[in-house]
């Protein structure tokens, strides 16, 4: 998806891709005029790390997806535990799953 100015880019993982996480934005400590949306299976049930696990390998801001979000350029948004995410308008928007847990797809 591209917004008017700047191009939003979308990173799907497993649950064991935190390390290819880490190694692509260790490579984007400066501003790219990019905004990543990053959506990895996390277990509903426990609060998530990612963002704090993430920004300690890049200077781009990064941050939990929150409902409503303008997503901005030279910022990492991550998925919240126990939600889907969709963007519309250039706005992050948290989806709840309909789908019971064992069946949820939310990359």
């Amino acid at each position: 998806m591209e917004t008017d100015s700047f191009p939003i880019v979308g990173v799907g993982a497993s649950a064991g891709g935190l390390e290819a996480l880490r190694s692509m934005f260790s490579g984007n400590s400066e501003q790219c005029g990019m905004a990543f949306v990053v959506v990895q299976h996390l277990d509903p049930n426990h609060e998530s790390l990612l963002a704090e696990l993430i920004g300690r390998h890049t200077s781009l801001a990064v941050a939990q997806a929150v409902d409503g979000q303008v997503v901005e350029a030279d910022h990492v948004y991550v998925i919240p535990p126990g939600f889907g995410l969709a963007i519309d308008g250039g706005r992050l928007n948290l989806v709840k799953f309909r789908e019971p847990r064992g069946m949820r797809r939310p990359i």
